[in-house]
């Protein structure tokens, strides 16, 4: 299934933000105020990393995998953030953390921590979990490319930004210390 109906890779935020969520509008206002330059590609909703297919090529990008987990009794969450050609392996997770099994969050936790839906899951939805409920897991080869690729906390958009912004403006911004991984 293609879900790109334009191929038109923009700088920055759209001109006319029209039919656009306020929580992606919130999003290109913050990455503006932090002096972080971002290409942009709109898109159909992109639900799989399938869908991202030819979002990465036409960005020069690879979208990681991005997890919201939680662990048994509902109390812990995480986003976990790994390459797309990795798999996720609960186990080998949960012992590097210490903690117990863990599961995928339910949406109802994705709206009240980081303002987003399944299917649109980002790092950038960190900037919405202002009390900082949510543990940041970064697996180590996600880090390795100079681009990261990222929805806006919508899945209608796809975004290309240094993977040196993210962690040095983006994050320093939103008070979440990573914890680093090996998947």
């Amino acid at each position: 299934m293609t879900i790109l109906s334009d191929s038109t890779v923009y700088d920055g935020a759209p001109h006319n933000i029209e039919g656009r969520l306020e929580r992606e509008i919130r999003t290109y206002r913050l990455l503006e105020s932090l002096n972080i330059p971002f290409k942009r590609l709109d898109h159909k909703a992109a639900m799989t990393m399938e869908d991202c297919d030819g979002i990465d090529t036409l960005l020069d990008i690879e979208h990681c995998k991005n997890l919201f987990l939680r662990n048994t009794q509902k109390t812990e969450f995480y986003l976990l953030l790994l390459p797309h050609y990795k798999k996720f392996r609960t186990a080998v997770l949960s012992k590097q953390i210490g903690t117990a099994r863990l599961s995928f969050a339910e949406e109802e936790f994705m709206v009240k921590y980081l303002d987003i839906h399944p299917g649109s899951v980002s790092i950038l939805g960190l900037m919405n979990d202002i009390d900082r409920k949510v543990h940041l897991l970064i697996d180590k080869d996600a880090l390795t490319k100079e681009y990261m690729g990222c929805h806006p906390c919508v899945n209608t958009s796809s975004l290309r930004i240094k993977t040196s912004d993210i962690y040095d403006k983006f994050l320093k911004y939103t008070g979440h210390e990573p914890i680093f991984v090996t998947l």
